[in-house]
């Protein structure tokens, strides 16, 4: 492999404008990623296009200079598993521009493009995966189902990171609507039913607290309710009996 030292002068100041040209006005759906010490190999990340099998999916790939670039092409392979007739299960590419059309005039952002618009439109003819060629052919449905899947195992893209709980909790509430498992319908009814007992719970021991310091007979701790009136019930017989008595008296006083 090539290194910076190994590339010409001119072709190193070349290749260094390019790549900052491809930084500071990127290529629609494609990043690069640039290693300051070695130009000759190129990394990329590529958005699926919309209204492909890839899309929502995220494809690292690299171009690989030799050390007479621009006279050769650059060799190209994908480092993200994808199903595509034209990349192998290794993740070579075959694509004219990288091979029979090459032009030496032919800079990174052209070649950029090209593999992404292979994302777009492949050509089963020049397969180098032969199933996916043949199932793009035969059966285009299946051929795209395949292609899904294996961009949902591979290059789905993250899923940003929620930024405060009640974020989490309402995304987590909109994914299990969309949900039809069993699971997803009984997880939030038990997740919020355990809440709610903590909840009631915690409101029991606070304002159990509160009424035994406060000593407040509207809300008596359980056990206590019944000992309070106990209490208070022979006082208040107690005035009654006084009273008889003294009338009592003062009738047979009266007599006398």
């Amino acid at each position: 492999m090539a290194t910076n030292e190994n590339l010409p002068p001119n072709v190193i100041r070349q290749l260094a404008k390019e790549l900052k040209n491809l930084d500071q006005s990127p290529p629609e759906g494609i990043r690069v990623i640039v290693n300051d010490d070695d130009f000759t190999s190129i990394s990329a990340d590529i958005e699926g296009p919309g209204g492909t099998p890839y899309e929502n999916g995220i494809f690292r790939m690299k171009l690989v200079l030799s050390c007479d670039f621009p006279q050769t092409p650059p060799k190209g392979f994908f480092v993200t598993k994808i199903f595509h007739p034209n990349i192998s299960s290794r993740g070579e590419i075959c694509v004219n521009t990288l091979k029979k059309d090459w032009n030496p005039t032919h800079g990174l952002r052209h070649v950029l493009l090209v593999v992404r618009c292979l994302l777009i439109e492949p050509f089963p003819e020049s397969a180098l995966n032969e199933q996916a060629g043949k199932m793009l052919l035969e059966n285009y449905e299946d051929y795209a189902r395949h292609a899904r899947l294996y961009t949902s195992i591979h290059a789905l893209k993250p899923k940003s990171k929620p930024k405060s709980g009640s974020i989490s909790e309402s995304t987590t509430a909109v994914n299990v609507d969309q949900s039809s498992t069993n699971l997803g319908e009984t997880a939030p009814a038990a997740s919020t039913a355990l809440c709610a007992t903590a909840a009631a719970t915690a409101a029991t021991k606070v304002l159990g607290s509160n009424s035994q310091d406060q000593n407040a007979p509207a809300e008596p701790a359980v056990g206590t309710s019944a000992a309070l009136p106990k209490k208070e019930g022979p006082v208040v017989t107690k005035a009654p009996v006084d009273k008889k008595k003294v009338d009592a008296r003062k009738k047979s006083l009266k007599r006398l």
